[in-house]
């Protein structure tokens, strides 16, 4: 009985921290949301490879955010990549012409673009 009911509360913890953990994760990729619509709005488009460790640092810097920001995947369209003179991942080509090389992170997009980071980033 005993052990039952300590098995009981640790599960209520590990499922607890999970919930919490789930909804903190949710809830803070939404925050650059306005970022990428300004970044979108302002032609940046994103070139890279899913198999691209960078690639998917830069991803993961947007969390579900990423969803917003144009985004070329070359092995699945390299005339696109070929013609946009892409020799490397991830490139940012901006409508401006302005292209930006390699791991970027949210911080130098937002200086390159005048997209504003929300506050605290």
């Amino acid at each position: 009985m005993k052990q039952n009911l300590v098995l009981a509360a640790v599960l209520i913890a590990l499922l607890t921290g999970a919930g919490v953990f789930l909804v903190a994760r949710r809830e803070a990729p939404a925050a650059l949301d306005s970022f990428a619509q300004c970044l979108a709005g302002k032609g940046a488009t994103m070139y890279g490879a899913d198999w691209c460790p960078h690639c998917q640092n830069e991803k993961r810097a947007f969390g579900d955010a990423f969803r917003i920001v144009p985004y070329v995947e070359c092995p699945e369209d390299p005339g696109r990549c070929l013609a946009a003179g892409i020799s490397g991942f991830p490139t940012w080509i901006f409508a401006d012409g302005r292209r930006f090389e390699g791991e970027q992170g949210v911080t130098k997009l937002a200086a390159a673009s005048g997209c504003p980071l929300p506050s605290g980033r």
